[in-house]
């Protein structure tokens, strides 16, 4: 299997790397922080490919994806996990930027990433598998490359969108936040219909409280919270289950069923005088 994950340096997309790479997988890990990325390259000599970069940079998705699929092929699964948070205040014009960045991360980052491979694993789909004797040679691309690259396996390919319960509902002081993981739902709904019957399934996750870096800094309760590892195990779960949503964890899903049935005036009563992020928290 080969599976590529955005913000693999630390926090879910490293317990999501881990637990591909313990199962045998060939990841490529793509993140800032290069040195992290190294220490994950050699704790698993050999299945580690990593890409040094930012999400906000096509060009170097483009370049890493062109350069893994020319190595090993078109990943089986494509998850993109990097995303940040910080508090944020409408009438603070200092807080514009990061609106602006926390936008262009957690939606734009997530289209970047699924760009550079979305047609090689189309392709690669709907390209029988070298064992597949009903087609006849001469149909099927010279050297086993499919696209340009090397063979994918046919069936069904993935691309996994890492969203939050935050995106059910607006929270206060998490204007832009939650705004970007509401976009970051409705666009991967629109993926998954667009790509309907073609071989690359659309899957979105949305997680509660996770045990990360970006949670460390909260400090108000975070019910249901779970440790990294943890969510990383359920959610490959339901990566091969072949859902198209979930929450995880399940409890999480319920509570924001309910918020999102609360009426307007409840849920701003309810909602009103909740504890806000704190606005340092850096990118």
């Amino acid at each position: 299997m080969k599976v590529v994950i955005t913000g693999a340096s630390s926090g879910l997309g490293l317990a999501l790397a881990r637990h591909y790479l313990e199962r045998g997988a060939t990841v490529a890990a793509c993140a800032r922080r290069s040195e992290l990325l190294q220490s994950l390259a050699a704790e698993f000599p050999g299945k580690v490919f990593c890409y040094a970069l930012d999400v906000r940079d096509i060009a170097a998705l483009q370049h890493a994806a062109e350069d893994f699929m020319a190595r090993v092929g078109v990943p089986d699964i494509v998850i993109a996990n990097a995303g940040v948070s910080r508090g944020t205040l409408t009438e603070y014009a200092e807080d514009l930027d990061a609106f602006q960045q926390v936008i262009d991360i957690n939606v734009l980052g997530m289209v970047k990433t699924f760009q550079p491979f979305l047609a090689a694993m189309r392709a690669a789909a709907l390209t029988p598998s070298p064992s597949d004797e009903t087609i006849s040679h001469s149909t099927k691309p010279a050297s086993g490359q499919v696209a340009g690259y090397p063979r994918g396996r046919g069936g069904h390919f993935t691309l996994v969108g890492i969203a939050s319960v935050a995106g059910f509902r607006g929270l206060p002081g998490s204007g832009a936040y939650s705004a970007s993981k509401a976009a970051a739902i409705s666009y991967l709904e629109s993926l998954r219909v667009e790509l309907h019957g073609s071989g690359v399934n659309v899957v979105t996750l949305c997680p509660g409280y996770i045990k990360t870096p970006m949670t460390d800094v909260n400090t108000y309760p975070m019910p249901f919270i779970l440790e990294a590892d943890e969510a990383a195990r359920r959610m490959a779960r339901v990566i091969e289950s072949g859902k198209s949503f979930a929450v995880v964890p399940w409890q999480m899903g319920m509570v924001g069923w309910l918020l999102k049935c609360l009426p307007n005036w409840l849920y701003d009563f309810a909602f009103s005088k909740a504890p806000h992020k704190s606005r340092k928290t850096s990118i």
